[in-house]
């Protein structure tokens, strides 16, 4: 009785094997690539949502001590300017708590690794025309976030993230 042990695997066999996995890598790397400029598109409207929410937490402060126009405020050890009851562009970064894969200069937060320059969000400090103050907005490459021009900005970033 000839007993045949098989101790490994057949040529035919690793090729196939190898065929696969370059098929899965064909169409899978594709969709993987897109996921890092997604991520940093994430990342900087998430840095906007984070200026905006530390503006209006900052807002209540001055509003809860009933601050002037200007003025300036000792939040947590730091020192708060306030223009029309919001924190002013040269303070926002300091409400952030944590500016890690962007550069900061001034209100302009520019995302690190970005393929261009203009993967940024910009902090504009709050207004007020005839009395009624304006809220803090955000810029984008693409101009003033609202939602006429969201649309516009998303592929903006999309292109330059």
């Amino acid at each position: 009785m000839n007993r045949k042990i098989q101790a490994g695997f057949t040529l035919v066999e690793l090729i196939v094997v190898i065929v696969i996995l370059g098929i899965l890598a064909a169409v899978a790397l594709p969709r993987f690539m897109g996921l890092e400029r997604e991520a940093r598109v994430a990342a900087v409207k998430s840095m906007g949502g984070t200026l905006l929410s530390a503006a209006q937490m900052a807002h209540g402060v001055c509003m809860a001590q009933n601050c002037a126009s200007p003025s300036t405020i000792v939040m947590d050890g730091v020192s708060v300017g306030f223009v029309n009851q919001y924190p002013n562009a040269a303070s926002i970064a300091a409400l952030v708590q944590s500016t890690e894969g962007f550069t900061v200069a001034g209100a302009k937060f520019t995302k690190a690794g970005a393929t261009t320059t203009s993967c940024y969000v910009t902090y504009n400090p709050a207004t007020v025309a005839g009395g009624v103050i304006t809220p803090p907005t955000l810029s984008y490459q693409a101009g003033v976030m609202n939602s006429a021009n969201e649309a516009a900005i998303n592929t903006a970033l999309r292109t330059q993230c």
